[in-house]
């Protein structure tokens, strides 16, 4: 017969009442409006010295505390089971069930009163990879957009959640922008659809514009311009990698997006759990052997519809041009001069 193990599990070294002299940089005024033990192992768990250190003002250790009794307090912290029945994972620390785990930890940390820089150093900080090739980025990006749209369908959506609180007006802004891109899918779709649909039926939708229209549309492009070399020269990018994340934009927004929307729908109005594809990453050696590797996926059917009608379109558009004489070139260019053309 085997050997039976049983999993002992870990306790504290210290008990709270026996380290008064961390509360040092503290007064007693403060020291009384403190939450009492349960409250702050229920919400940090039971590690005293752990919690102590949180509590100094100037950070450190309390006073007393051995190497040896601080390896056993740490083992006791690191253990599988000191979360259980903590804050941790929902309050506090890294936020746990989010697909976009990032954004809903930043955002309460945010709300919290933190603050964050901006750094771009010459030398990269941190590097890392990502899948290079379309169908498994299209997964990437469809597992981010779930991730925001079930933010935005839970309580902690910037639209509601903390008015009142620390975070500002521009963080929340961001937060915003973060979390309804996967919508826009929806605009972005009738964008690419409308104008093959009139090429086929020979009825437009946008009317004669006047002078007045004319000018603001016109100022309207010339903003957009200028947006777009504002965004390149503050990223440093070139046009040729900015047109690249252009194009991705809008197969991304038809397909990847817009699966999203209807996925996260699904799973938090319906209950239906979806499973999302883990990306492969491109390792160093490889370099860019999956660049042009074609994987079919299911995202890629409303992008590829998408080109097959508005191609069918321009050609409809060209022959009818064509047959009916000059008066119909003028809406055939309006038409097909448009990105989704």
């Amino acid at each position: 017969m085997g050997k039976k193990y049983s999993r002992k599990a870990s306790t504290p070294v210290f008990d709270l009442e026996d380290i008064e002299e961390g509360l040092e940089g503290y007064e007693e005024l403060e020291k009384s409006s403190l939450m009492s033990q349960k409250n702050f192992e229920k919400r940090f768990g039971q590690s005293p010295v752990f919690i102590t250190s949180t509590l100094m003002e100037d950070g450190g250790l309390p006073e007393g505390t051995s190497p040896t009794a601080l390896i056993k307090e740490a083992i006791h912290v690191i253990s599988c089971g000191y979360e259980e029945k903590t804050d941790w994972g929902k309050e506090i620390g890294w936020i746990y069930g989010s697909i976009t785990e990032d954004i809903l930890t930043g955002f309460k940390m945010h709300c919290r009163g933190w603050k964050s820089v901006y750094c771009m150093p010459k030398r990269p900080a941190f590097k890392g990879s990502a899948p290079i090739n379309l169908s498994d980025r299209l997964h990437q990006v469809l597992r981010w957009a779930l991730g925001s749209v079930e933010i935005f369908l839970s309580r902690h959506c910037p639209l509601w959640y903390a008015w009142g609180g620390k975070l500002k007006l521009l963080e929340r802004l961001a937060y915003i922008n973060t979390i309804v891109y996967p919508f826009t899918s929806i605009p972005l779709l009738a964008y690419c659809t409308i104008p093959a649909v009139c090429l086929l039926t020979g009825k437009f939708i946008i009317p004669t514009l006047t002078n007045l229209a004319s000018v603001w549309f016109l100022a309207l492009f010339l903003s957009i311009i200028i947006t777009g070399v504002l965004e390149l020269r503050w990223s440093e990018v070139s046009i040729e990698d900015w047109w690249r994340n252009e194009q991705f934009w809008v197969i991304g927004g038809v397909s990847a997006h817009l699966f999203a929307v209807f996925q996260g729908l699904l799973k938090v109005l319906a209950g239906v759990d979806t499973n999302f594809t883990v990306t492969t990453k491109a390792a160093e050696d490889a370099e860019f052997g999956e660049l042009y590797l074609f994987k079919w996926t299911t995202l890629l059917i409303p992008p590829t519809t998408l080109i097959i009608l508005n191609m069918v379109g321009v050609v409809a558009g060209i022959s009818d041009a064509i047959n009916n004489g000059y008066n119909s070139w003028g809406p055939l260019l309006g038409s097909s001069s448009s990105p989704s053309g």
